[in-house]
């Protein structure tokens, strides 16, 4: 029994959501996205899946919080919307959200912040996820 309560504290300190605090020339790299006019287009399509939750171009809070602004925010923090105690923890440990972060996330949420509210099952086909991105990102680059 001791042995499986190490186990748990183990889990929990893990440090993973820190790295996206400081990251380093190749996590910066890897967060560059190479969008086209055709990929923000097909991202468009792809946020159908997103907007029964989501409004990404304005500040509206629906089941799920706006995507206003959501590159460079830290996880958990979209102002008048109540996140789940893990999303909040997650943010508070330093996940900030980015290219790569939301690509993890949006590919498993469930794996990537464990007990988070969102029930979307994620997007398994990296270019859905890619494009999703750059729609976001051209939306968020119009909002600045």
């Amino acid at each position: 029994m001791k042995k499986a309560l190490m186990v748990t504290a183990f889990l929990v300190m893990l440090p993973a959501p820190a790295l996206v605090m400081a990251p380093t020339p190749a996590a910066a790299a890897a967060d560059t996205l190479a969008c086209t006019a055709d990929s923000v287009k097909a991202g468009a399509k792809v946020f159908k899946k997103c907007k029964a939750c989501h409004v990404a171009n304005k500040k509206k809070n629906r089941v799920g919080p706006y995507l206003v602004d959501v590159f460079g925010r830290t996880a958990g923090t979209a102002e008048k919307y109540r996140y789940s105690k893990a999303m909040k923890k997650a943010g508070a440990a330093g996940l900030v959200w980015n290219a790569k972060t939301l690509d993890t996330y949006l590919t498993a949420p469930k794996k990537f912040v464990p007990k988070n509210k969102m029930g979307f099952r994620g997007l398994k086909k990296q270019s859905q996820r890619t494009s999703l991105l750059c729609y976001l990102k051209d939306i968020n680059d119009k909002a600045s």
